[in-house]
Order: structure tokens, then sequence, then C-alpha cells
């Protein structure tokens, strides 16, 4: 009795091992099915445009990116080229057609008037005459920007055209300053006929004839400046020798008395402001 019950218990604890065994194999191949499907849905899943990698990368770009567009509807190669060549040409065009010329001429010769040899020094006449010509030329700058450079922005001109219209203030600025003796010497030496009137001249001729207008108005302006100094120089040297002070030089007396005399008349106020009104 006891060795047949023991033997139904050895083989109830088979069949239970056994069906337990299968339950889980049962359980690991649906699982395994079950992902099979997932990874297969999620890549049958892209199926619509919106949702490709293509899409994706088509998304819209940042709005603070920098993009360089075609002036006038041209491509941005050669809008960058024309850029380019525009900032090489910037110190030229700053020289030959605005009063920087005059205006650094005479802070040379006031300082040479002077007796200073270094102050104010290069860096500070430079920039002094750059600010001085950007308040000059601001209002010519805005006529060229409002008739040239929106339109062709706009894409209603060409780049010549936008050219040729800011021409225009530039001829009218320059025309006011330059002498007839330098224009007739030019135009003999390109062999132009005479024009008719100051629009007729090109620019061949109208450039060259500025700037030596503007060297003659900035040396005849500097000549005025020295003549004060040059009298404060002369006494001072001609006390110092009827007193016998042979081994000091004028120099060292002369230097500081301009300068007192610079300070007491507010000599740059006076020389700004006749600077700035002789080109009104």
């Amino acid at each position: 009795m006891s060795k047949s019950t023991a033997l139904r218990a050895m083989l109830c604890l088979v069949l239970a091992l056994g069906t337990a065994s299968a339950g889980a194999s049962s359980l690991q191949g649906g699982t395994s099915s079950g992902d099979a499907r997932l990874q297969g849905d999620l890549r049958s899943e892209p199926s619509s445009p919106g949702d490709s990698p293509l899409s994706s990368q088509a998304a819209p770009l940042n709005s603070n990116e920098l993009r360089i567009t075609g002036l006038g509807g041209g491509s941005a190669q050669w809008t960058i080229v024309i850029l380019l060549t525009a900032l090489t040409l910037i110190p030229s065009i700053l020289i030959c057609m605005t009063p920087f010329a005059r205006l650094l001429i005479v802070f040379h010769f006031l300082r040479q008037a002077l007796g200073l040899q270094t102050t104010p020094s290069n860096q500070t006449l430079v920039g002094l005459s750059a600010i001085m010509t950007f308040f000059l030329m601001q209002p010519i700058g805005a006529a060229i920007y409002r008739d040239s450079i929106v339109p062709l922005q706009a894409g209603k001109i060409t780049v010549l055209d936008a050219v040729e219209r800011g021409g225009i203030p530039m001829r009218q600025f320059m025309s006011h300053y330059i002498r007839e003796k330098d224009v007739a010497l030019f135009l003999e030496m390109a062999k132009e006929p005479r024009p008719a009137n100051i629009n007729d001249v090109s620019f061949r001729v109208l450039l060259p004839a500025y700037i030596l207008s503007e060297l003659k108005a900035g040396f005849q302006i500097g000549a005025v400046l020295f003549l004060p100094f040059l009298v404060v120089d002369m006494v001072v040297a001609s006390i110092t020798t009827s007193v016998g002070m042979m081994q000091l030089p004028p120099v060292v007396i002369s230097t500081p008395l301009k300068l007192l005399l610079f300070l007491m008349v507010d000599g740059w106020h006076l020389l700004i402001g006749a600077l700035m009104r002789s080109f009104n």
C-alpha cells in the first residue's frame, strides 16, 4: 500500500514538472513573437511623409540663422564678391571722395605748428578726421541708401542702376568743392571735350580734380593756421637771443606759450567750427 502510494506521488510530481516546463516554453515563445511583432510594427510605422527621417531634417530653420541673399534677385555668390570688393575700396573712397583728406592735413599742420611731435597721436587724428567725415557725409549716405540701396534690395533695379543712382549725390557734393582750373587740367589730359556743365563731367575727371582741390584747400588752411604760432616762435627766439641765452633752445619756451595761447582762445572749438562751416 505504501509502495503504490509512493509510486503514485512520483507520477504526479513528474506530470506537474512537465506541465510547468511546457507553460514556461509557451510563455517565452509568446514573448519573443510579441517582440518581433512590435519591432515589425515600429519598422513599418513611418509610412506617412511627415514621420519620415527626411521630413524631420526638413524642419524649419532657426530664425536667428544668418542668411545672405542675392541683391536684386542675383546669386548670393556674386553678392559676397561685390561686398568684399567694396570693403577693399573703402579706404580709397574715404580718402578720395570725402573731406577726410582736407581734415587730416589741417590736423597735422596744427600739430606741427604747436611744436608737438606725437601729441595728439596719428591714430587720434585719423579717428577725429573719420568722425568729422561721417558727420559731413551722413546726409549724402542717407540719400544714397534711399535712392539706390533700398530699390536694389527690393529687386526693382539692377546693380549697375544702383551704382549710377548712388553716384548722383556724390557728384553733387564733389562739384561744390572743385576748382574749374583743376577740372580743365584733367579734361585736357584726358582729351575729353569741354562739358556744358559740371553734370557732364565724367568721374574719371571729377575724382582727381576733387582730390587735388582738397589738397590745395587743406594746405591753405594749414598755412593760415601756422602764422600765429610762427609769430610766437620768432618773438621767443629774438628775446632769448637778445638776453644772451644762446644755449637754451627757443622751442623749450615757445611750446608752452603756444599751448597756452591755443587753450586760451579755445582753439579746438574755433578750428572744428571753421572746418565744418567751410563745407557748407
